[in-house]
């Protein structure tokens, strides 16, 4: 019965909902495109990312994110180009977003760079009422499939050198409500703004330590602060801790396997009162960085 009380709050579509949250990652610092289309091609290599994450595990129905993106640098004085691909399931909801991403990069001085970027997308949301278990079988508005098609745009700007980093972004300006022709059955998409940021500290010659935070800030939900501290050993196994605000703790775990290919793990654990009804969440991802002797040069690997 708790499950099912909990479920219905979190996952039910036809209580109208006033705001609907972008997909949540524990190791956004690697994932940082998704939020900010400025910081595509700032690695300086052409990168092929994945990521899985399984939500609150053991409630039907928990949310279930995919992501893959890739993005490159496309000319000399390195603006970016990239294509992002993320798919959320929710209960009987289904969004895919497809976003292209643009940067432009400004050398501000022999360190520092300032990156701005634009994105536009296409948002595919469905629901599928044949997945809920209804009470009056018959009702039209709770039958069958709906979908909706919505295009958006989003920018940011990513200041960055060798050591820090820090971004602003907006990733969807354009607020969408779905099936708003149907009064029992509101969702709407509002606008999310974030703040990332992070410093990257050479304790010795075989350890580095990169503290890190994200705010993110949307109408109609509680400010979400992210805060991380991750350590590379000898540039290739880093293990690290975060902290989602009044929310839940995590174990973060990554390995260097080659000079291109990078793998990462982290587990949350629920610190409200959600956690007495699921066993965590999980999040895996890939990411291989493509380059050549000649075009691309990655001296060592790079901890955001």
């Amino acid at each position: 019965m708790k499950k099912s009380i909990i479920l219905l709050l979190l996952l039910v579509p036809f209580l109208q909902l006033f705001s609907q949250q972008e997909s949540q990652y524990t190791q956004y610092m690697y994932n940082t495109m998704t939020m900010n289309p400025a910081y595509t091609g700032t690695r300086d290599v052409p990168s092929v990312f994945g990521l899985y994450r399984a939500q609150w595990i053991g409630l039907d129905g928990a949310p279930k994110t995919a992501n893959f993106s890739i993005e490159s640098p496309i000319t000399k004085n390195g603006q970016g180009l990239g294509l992002s691909i993320i798919n959320d399931e929710i209960g009987p909801s289904t969004e895919t977003t497809l976003a292209l991403n643009y940067s432009y990069p400004i050398q501000l001085s022999a360190a520092v760079k300032l990156s701005l970027g634009i994105s536009a997308s296409v948002d595919f949301f469905k629901i599928d009422y044949s997945e809920l278990t209804i009470y009056d079988p018959d009702d039209p508005y709770l039958s069958g499939v709906m979908t909706e098609t919505s295009p958006n745009v989003g920018a940011g700007i990513y200041l960055y050198s060798d050591k820090w980093y820090f971004g602003l972004s907006v990733p969807q300006f354009l607020e969408t409500k779905f099936f708003d022709d149907v009064q029992i059955s509101v969702a709407s998409q509002q606008m999310h703004f974030y703040a990332i940021g992070g410093y990257v500290f050479n304790l010795n010659d075989s350890t580095q330590f990169k503290p890190a935070a994200m705010i993110k800030v949307v109408k109609g939900a509680p400010i979400a602060v992210d805060l991380s501290a991750n350590f590379l050993f000898i540039e290739k196994l880093t293990l690290g801790a975060a902290y989602r605000w009044d929310a839940s703790v995590s174990g973060m775990a990554g390995f260097q396997i080659t000079s291109g290919l990078n793998i990462g793990y982290a587990y949350d654990y629920d610190t409200n009162n959600l956690g007495n009804y699921n066993a965590g969440s999980h999040e895996i991802f890939l990411r291989f960085d493509l380059f050549t002797a000649t075009k691309y040069r990655l001296v060592t690997p790079r901890f955001f």
